[in-house]
């Protein structure tokens, strides 16, 4: 399989979501700007990497148990510094931007990094050697497992991010308090996904005897993206009733 091809593949994900998440913006953003963001996205991504590599051989040598190491790494190396990453690509680049004219747009625009932070993600995946032993239908199965898994993941989690974001317009004392919220949850979320598919026996352990390991590997990440694509849509409801936004000073 031809290299363009799997590239086609790997923004597929994304950019269908960038198209259905667009369509919820009233006024819609330029193309220039959302581009723009998406690009910068795939920029955060590299430093996500590069972060993460230098978090993974700290904690490697910490005296800590594995699974302390393990919670740590994936809270904490992985999650927090990928949902903090996405934020400050809206944090330098469209908080103080004239375009924002509505609420909903820092929602929007933190979706719109997520998908391009996760479109690099998909990129090293389908570009790495075994996906060139694939048949035209198993990279299929990869594109649409992608797009409802970690795409729709990263995307939602920074939706909620944004909604807080968002919120901490308008309630001047409680800004930090928001923002604190946002990244929390956003990192709870992402890392408990991730945990189920990474580390699952620090989930399953408990249940085992009780649940079938197989149901909890897929109920656990399911569960996460309705509960996420939930407060997501009614943050968006919510959001779209605020006419104007106070500029952060």
């Amino acid at each position: 399989m031809s290299y363009p091809l799997l590239i086609i593949f790997a923004l597929a994900p994304s950019t269908i979501w960038l198209l259905y998440f667009l369509r919820k913006d009233v006024h819609p953003e330029s193309n220039r700007m959302v581009l723009k963001i998406f690009f910068y996205g795939i920029l955060a991504a590299v430093g996500a990497i590069l972060l993460e590599l230098g978090f993974f051989l700290t904690t490697a040598e910490l005296p800590f148990s594995s699974i302390l190491i393990s919670f740590l790494n994936v809270f904490i190396g992985v999650a927090l510094i990928e949902e903090f990453l996405k934020f400050l690509v809206v944090k330098e680049k469209i908080l103080s931007n004239s375009e924002l004219d509505e609420p909903v747009d820092i929602m929007l625009y933190m979706i719109i990094a997520a998908l391009g932070f996760v479109a690099l993600e998909n990129i090293l995946i389908f570009l790495s050697p075994k996906i060139f032993l694939l048949g035209l239908g198993e990279t299929l199965i990869l594109v649409v497992f992608r797009f409802i898994s970690a795409t729709l993941l990263h995307a939602l989690t920074s939706g909620i991010l944004g909604y807080f974001l968002a919120l901490s317009f308008f309630e001047i004392k409680k800004r930090v308090k928001f923002l604190v919220i946002g990244i929390t949850l956003a990192t709870l979320f992402h890392g408990l996904y991730n945990l189920s598919f990474t580390n699952p026996d620090l989930i399953y352990h408990y249940f085992g005897n009780i649940i079938k390991v197989e149901v909890l590997r897929f109920s656990i990440p399911t569960i996460i993206l309705i509960a996420l694509a939930i407060l997501v849509s009614l943050g968006f409801k919510r959001l779209k009733k605020i006419a104007s936004i106070c500029k952060i000073k």
